[in-house]
């Protein structure tokens, strides 16, 4: 316990010191949540809206009616009071001033609408909801040609597995949470590079020191950035974009402090084997990148394609960004069993990390170079 105050006091002085450990620690995490929050967060209640353009080169009954029906189409903007040339819609389309144009039957016998859309927004969200709208309404139009009613209606309604009325924001919010404390602890252990780089390391085993409590005494450190961490970007995601949070207290507290650990675990079995900085971010770096995207911080786990989910749930990041949300979100009581399958993914990777990174510290010869 003695040596474990003295190096803790010693790193928690020496990270304070430093500038970049403020920035990285503490301001980095709280840009990144923003830009993020910015571009992927909205509100889900909003209207869709779209812009179209309408040809209608040849007048007709058939196309006459189905303009004064599209015209009254909710959601659709249609540039041109008028209907337009087919080389004036084209070129909107190219030049992507218009979402799409609807080319109306050139005569009252045919039976076609052509859809025309920029190739680059293909497979893109607007145009898919333009397809299906025009669908459903030459569905509808045909139904009223053979003198039918419809009979059937969907209705919908939106749930949540929460007890509250949850939106998007919400689940960025906390897997933006989960990513910031991950990435404090992969990045977090750079200094032990360096300070191996220049000798401290060979000239700290040369004393009574054990690594172990000096791993262990940084990774405490490193925890408290964490706090401030969670703390700091809940009150901004509630205050400054509305985020809705309702919190188990026990199951955050304990998901915390284990998913925290684990990850500064994993970086400081990072830095035991980088022989440079350079190296040491390459592969923080790598790991951060894989679990960014496969562990559900933008979006669930289950809209990525089905080969990649064994991947997904064996990253220790999927685990804590879900036991993030289960209990900051979805109040959930810490002896559920999906609370506790991740607390076992979690402390696997951070007591394996932990184990091998203290191993790596005590065998590998270490030169000083200086």
């Amino acid at each position: 316990m003695r040596q474990f105050k003295q190096m803790f006091l010693a790193q928690l002085k020496l990270t304070l010191r430093e500038k970049q450990a403020w920035f990285w620690g503490i301001f980095f995490p709280v840009i990144l949540m923003s830009i993020f929050m910015v571009i992927f967060s909205g509100n889900s209640d909003e209207e869709f809206q779209t812009s179209i353009a309408i040809v209608n080169e040849k007048p007709n009954e058939t196309s006459d009616r189905m303009l004064d029906q599209l015209k009254q189409v909710t959601g659709m903007e249609i540039k041109s009071e008028k209907p337009v040339s087919l080389d004036d819609a084209t070129q909107w389309v190219e030049e992507q001033e218009v979402d799409a144009a609807i080319i109306l039957p050139d005569s009252a016998q045919s039976t076609a609408i052509e859809l025309v859309v920029n190739k680059e927004n293909e497979q893109n969200m607007t145009t898919q909801v333009i397809f299906g709208i025009l669908d459903q309404f030459v569905q509808q139009s045909n139904l009223q040609m053979a003198g039918a009613e419809p009979i059937y209606q969907v209705e919908y309604t939106s749930i949540s597995a929460g007890d509250h009325s949850l939106d998007y924001t919400d689940f960025l919010l906390t897997g933006m949470i989960a990513l910031s404390i991950a990435q404090g602890g992969l990045f977090g252990m750079v200094d032990l590079v360096e300070m191996r780089r220049k000798g401290l390391i060979k000239r700290l085993r040369m004393t009574p020191a054990n690594m172990g409590i000096f791993g262990i005494s940084d990774m405490i450190m490193r925890l408290l950035f964490s706090i401030v961490q969670i703390i700091l970007l809940s009150l901004i995601g509630v205050f400054v974009f509305g985020a809705n949070l309702y919190i188990n207290f026990l199951s955050l507290i304990v998901v915390f402090l284990v998913g925290a650990l684990s990850f500064n675990a994993l970086g400081y079995l990072i830095s035991s084997f980088s022989k440079t900085t350079e190296a040491y971010m390459g592969v923080a770096n790598i790991t951060s990148f894989i679990m960014m995207f496969l562990s559900g911080i933008f979006f669930p786990i289950e809209s990525m394609p089905e080969w990649l989910h064994p991947v997904s749930n064996i990253l220790p990041l999927t685990y804590f960004a879900e036991g993030l949300r289960d209990s900051m979100v979805y109040e959930t009581s810490i002896f559920t069993s999906s609370i506790w399958l991740g607390f076992g993914n979690m402390v696997i990777w951070g007591v394996i990390s932990f184990i091998f990174g203290s191993l790596f510290y005590k065998r590998k010869s270490l030169v000083a170079t200086r």
